[in-house]
């Protein structure tokens, strides 16, 4: 088995729990407002990853001025960004459409991937590329 495998399993496992969890709990009555949402479940993530850093005897202060920092820092304003407009998303539509939109990052990333980092574009991937496509476009305006 890949390496990865295992994580990107829990990874779907954990992830798939994030909207239903996020529309609970910012819509309806006593609802905590997305923005303040964001900030305490990434608070939470924060802590975790600072956790793991530590745990495991990784160094930060070294990456810190890293050629390839820029890059982590533009992933951080990206995500921040996602994060906040999913988590609003979340609080004023249903779990059920708003999700396989978001998702459609994959599709995106995958193409990215492709076109920006000369990975491998196999006749499997692009129809698996497709058939992402066409499943959220079907979820979404049904």
């Amino acid at each position: 088995m890949q390496s990865y495998l295992p994580y990107s399993l829990l990874a779907l496992g954990a992830y798939a729990l994030v909207a239903p969890l996020m529309r609970f709990a910012t819509s309806g009555q006593n609802a905590v407002p997305s923005d303040v949402a964001a900030a305490i479940s990434n608070l939470v993530l924060v802590a975790a990853a600072l956790g793991v850093v530590a745990a495991t005897g990784q160094q930060v202060t070294p990456h810190l001025s890293g050629p390839k920092t820029p890059y982590v820092l533009a992933a951080g304003l990206c995500l921040a960004v996602g994060i906040l407009a999913y988590y609003r998303a979340l609080a004023l539509g249903p779990v059920s459409v708003v999700t396989p939109i978001f998702a459609t990052f994959l599709v995106f990333s995958s193409v990215i991937g492709v076109a920006a980092l000369g990975e491998s574009l196999t006749a499997k991937k692009a129809a698996g590329i497709l058939f992402a496509t066409l499943g959220v476009y079907l979820v979404a305006t049904s």
